[in-house]
């Protein structure tokens, strides 16, 4: 007997296998069947007839680093069937935060995703100084979805550098350091990545460049040391020239990336 039969719907099952009609069945919180018919009983009985039946999507590119503390369902995400996201990318997020720059990390994501800062502001129930006790009032939410999240460059530099930091200038070694610091201690609390912009889109609501967009090798491969020490993580990007600003910077741009995966022996994604 299952738990629950999902009946008669058009099955597509993800591994690129042609549909099929067909149930589903459930049992002690895992899928136990795929395809077919079941001839066996259950506690509930979906009647799936005429929809689609596919695995939850997981959303890699998403900015819910403030709604995810006040809205349980993450919608709209929810309604389009994904059932995990990832979040902080683009470089901007709201971990680490020094007590008190609350509103910069708010502005900085309003400026480049367009979230409306009062919502922000009025909805966002903060609660953490690291990444790692950003993790920690996650794992304390209820929530109807799995979340992931990176290591926001932006948030990062900030707490490092400061107002050095959100006006771009040049890291220091014991800079750099203090920044690899930081994200391999998230990485090693659970964080999926680091993410940092280099396009000049990318503006904070004071109209600056987001931090990290000008920051040099030295920065960006000391902070992949953190990855390569922690030996996880994906190191995301958002490269210069993305929407057209700078139109021979694309391939400098892959050969950057080239060598920090070979650098780190870890993932880059653009």
């Amino acid at each position: 007997m299952y738990d629950l039969i999902v009946r008669s719907g058009t099955i597509v099952d993800g591994t690129g296998a042609r549909s099929s009609v067909g149930d589903i069945g459930v049992k002690d919180g895992r899928i136990a069947h795929v395809g077919g018919r079941i001839d066996v009983d259950a506690v509930e009985v979906i009647d799936a007839t005429g929809r689609l039946v596919t695995p939850g999507f997981v959303d890699i590119h998403t900015h819910y680093d403030g709604q995810v503390t006040w809205d349980p369902l993450l919608e709209p995400s929810t309604l389009h069937g994904v059932t995990t996201l990832v979040m902080g990318n683009c470089g901007v997020g709201f971990a680490p935060v020094r007590p008190g720059s609350e509103a910069w990390l708010i502005q900085l994501m309003e400026g480049v995703e367009d979230i409306p800062g009062s919502a922000l502001s009025e909805g966002m129930k903060w609660g953490w100084e690291s990444f790692a006790e950003y993790l920690d009032v996650l794992d304390r939410t209820s929530l109807s979805i799995d979340v992931g999240t990176q290591v926001p460059h932006g948030a990062v530099r900030g707490y490092v550098m400061g107002d050095r930091g959100a006006r771009n200038e040049v890291a220091t070694a014991d800079d750099i350091a203090a920044m690899r610091d930081i994200v391999r201690d998230a990485i090693e609390a659970g964080a999926l990545g680091f993410s940092t912009s280099r396009t000049l889109a990318h503006r904070a609501k004071d109209g600056l460049p987001v931090p990290g967009t000008f920051a040099d090798e030295a920065e960006l491969f000391g902070i992949g040391d953190a990855l390569r020490d922690a030996g996880a993580g994906i190191f995301e990007l958002v490269p210069l020239g993305a929407v057209g600003e700078d139109l021979d910077a694309p391939m400098r741009e892959v050969d950057l990336m080239s060598r920090l995966a070979a650098h780190t022996a870890l993932p880059v994604t653009l």
